[in-house]
């Protein structure tokens, strides 16, 4: 892997916190992808779990440290992606790939303030604020959310208040800690960088941390997870459509979701 092409990389694969999925299409659009430079794609043992070799040669993060994966099952599932590229290599196409560097370059940096801006979701969590009307909607958002609030008391002890509309409603501050708890748990072991991102991620893309505590727990599975995040975008779906570029964008978050939710399951 020659120089050049480590700085292609570094620059296709940006953190989170840079990434917006229209700005990146947007980026992506410009910026010449690198050519496909390797033939063989193999996993390898690492100092601290398992690595991706190119041709041999062991693949970097952006920060220039090897890119070491703390499983063989996730450390396979980004090997895939990597087999799978055609001429050029398209970060769009290697979602688990750009979780893991920035596990590795970010959230293990900064571990605490990650875990924090996860739990604070607990205080305004999309399963507790419902609409009032029409039935349809109502019973909609009942069916899908209310299990997931029962997933929350039987595991963590949590109860939540719930708001008709858009009101702020303040939560029980004893439900809030213990949901930081949980997450301040997956923090604490071994591969907490890749369980922080994962669940920030699907945290971000479904506005609830309950549905994402739920999803890695194994209370929902992902599609009953995916709906009910999108409860009110669907039940607006039914009744007026949808456009094309409000479903481009659905399908990226898709994407996305599925690899967190992917790379989180690929932990054991």
């Amino acid at each position: 892997m020659t120089s050049s092409t480590r700085d292609d990389l570094t620059a296709i694969f940006v953190a989170d916190e840079e990434r917006n999925p229209v700005k990146a299409a947007q980026r992506e659009m410009k910026r010449p992808l690198p050519k496909k430079f390797y033939t063989e794609v193999a996993v390898a043992p690492a100092e601290s779990g398992f690595g991706l070799m190119l041709d041999g040669k062991p693949v970097r993060t952006p920060s220039r440290g090897q890119l070491a994966l703390p499983t063989q099952a996730l450390a396979e599932a980004l090997a895939a992606e990597w087999r799978g590229q055609g001429e050029h290599i398209d970060p769009a196409t290697m979602p688990l790939t750009r979780m893991a560097n920035t596990a590795l370059d970010g959230v293990a940096l900064q571990m605490e303030q990650v875990a924090a801006e996860i739990a604070k979701f607990a205080a305004s969590d999309l399963v507790c604020y419902r609409a009032g009307e029409p039935e349809t909607l109502v019973a909609a958002q009942n069916a899908a959310w209310t299990p997931v609030l029962a997933f929350a008391e039987r595991v963590f002890g949590a109860r939540f208040h719930l708001a008709e509309g858009v009101m702020f409603v303040a939560q029980p501050e004893d439900s809030i800690a213990a949901v930081a708890r949980a997450i301040d748990a997956e923090a604490q072991q071994p591969d907490g960088a890749f369980r922080l991102t994962a669940l920030h991620e699907m945290t971000a893309l479904t506005g609830s941390v309950l549905i994402a505590l739920a999803l890695a727990r194994g209370a929902q599975k992902f599609d009953e997870g995916w709906a009910a995040a999108h409860v009110d975008e669907d039940h607006q779906l039914k009744l007026w459509g949808g456009d094309e570029e409000a479903q481009a964008r659905r399908a990226v978050r898709l994407k996305d979701m599925r690899a967190a939710y992917e790379l989180y399951a690929a932990l054991g």
